[in-house]
């Protein structure tokens, strides 16, 4: 019996991973974690015997604590305590933002292994967080779909076989425009293929999210950016692809669904029955696949130069785009004005060499506050 901790548990990645547990005889969740959604945590702990909450958002945990038995534990030094205390044999991270670093530190300082959604663990201290992974021996098995593909195309190779790895992008609700002007915040949510929340649907929209994924797949897979492609692809049946050294190339294919690779993850090294539709190619008809307009979507080639640029620009990158798309989801400013005050807080803060985590909190904190300052500096339009 495999011992879970969730974090995020009622999001997306969370609830279908209880989905997941749930049609499993082999899982058993010892504790959930959730920003303020006491109402539906505390279903979900009871609904699965869980002996141990915690709840990111005080005020809600205190008020949890009247109507429920069982430990809660409250705001982040709660989360990282249930970790500590859960005993877990895995702790799957599906908390969203920066917020989800240190709970992944914690897990893989504990030995944990970590089935990682949380992409801000490495967009944002991918070389230290890697390295910690690799001196207490925890995996960081990905969930994301296109690191999941790779992640089990690239463990069937020999080393030294691999020469490319291809990341594919449905192109989101935007895909070949090219003014994008007058975007509304309903046009940007409303995404062609996938139902994700909020901040990951408009980084999708401006591609930014596929620039994450190639900073997370440089530092999960150990390939320089110079062999990391992006194609889009807007059926999202081919989640990656590997190019070999022999010339030929694997794909990872299947119906969009993320309880596939949730389940993978969770069940790692096995892989579980997941009741979802079989793959018809015949159905599907044709595959199409075409290059990303990095002069349109800035984002995707903003997100490319700072991974390369490495050291404390990713983490300045990512807080940056999280206040900005914060902001444009409150209508502060228009959808095109996203890049335009990432780009300005990249230029206002070079990248800088990381030698700890605080290094990186540290200029977290300062992206945010030099991204207000340029959101508070446009008018919305």
């Amino acid at each position: 019996m495999k011992k879970l901790v969730i974090l995020g548990s009622t999001g997306s990645i969370g609830t279908q991973a209880l989905q997941i547990v749930a049609e499993s005889d082999d899982l058993r969740v010892v504790g959930l974690a959730a920003r303020g959604n006491r109402e539906l945590l505390l279903s979900q702990a009871a609904e699965h015997d869980v002996p141990a909450v915690a709840l990111g958002d005080p005020e809600a945990a205190e008020r949890a604590r009247s109507k429920w038995g069982g430990r809660i534990l409250s705001g982040e030094e709660g989360i990282l305590e249930l970790i500590a205390r859960s005993e877990a044999d895995l702790v799957l991270n599906g908390m969203v933002g920066a917020a989800g670093l240190g709970p992944t530190v914690a897990a893989l300082s504990e030995g944990i292994d970590v089935a990682l959604a949380n992409k801000e663990s490495l967009v944002i201290g991918g070389e230290l967080t890697m390295a910690l992974a690799e001196g207490t021996g925890a995996r960081l098995l990905p969930v994301d779909s296109e690191h999941s593909a790779l992640f089990q195309l690239v463990s069937a190779e020999p080393p030294g076989s691999i020469d490319r790895l291809v990341l594919t992008a449905s192109g989101g609700p935007f895909r070949g425009r090219t003014d994008l002007s007058g975007v509304t915040v309903e046009d940007a949510l409303a995404h062609p293929t996938w139902e994700m929340g909020g901040r990951i649907t408009v980084d999708s929209a401006t591609l930014m999210n596929k620039g994450f994924e190639a900073i997370e797949a440089h530092h999960l897979f150990d390939v320089p950016y110079e062999r990391i492609g992006v194609v889009v692809h807007p059926q999202s049946i081919v989640h990656a692809l590997v190019e070999l050294n022999d010339g030929s190339s694997l794909a990872h294919m299947g119906h969009p669904d993320m309880r596939v690779p949730i389940s993978y993850a969770l069940h790692y090294p096995d892989r579980a029955d997941v009741e979802v539709p079989r793959l018809d190619l015949a159905s599907v008809g044709a595959l199409t696949f075409e290059q990303p307009d990095l002069e349109t979507f800035a984002c995707l080639r903003l997100a490319l130069e700072a991974g390369r640029a490495g050291g404390t620009a990713p983490c300045v990158l990512n807080a940056a785009d999280e206040v900005a798309v914060g902001a444009f989801l409150e209508d502060r400013i228009a959808f095109t004005a996203i890049a335009t005050v990432v780009e300005a807080v990249l230029e206002q803060m070079p990248a800088a060499p990381v030698a700890h985590f605080d290094d990186l909190f540290a200029a977290d904190a300062e992206a945010r506050r030099r991204t207000e300052e340029q959101v508070g500096g446009l008018a919305r339009v």
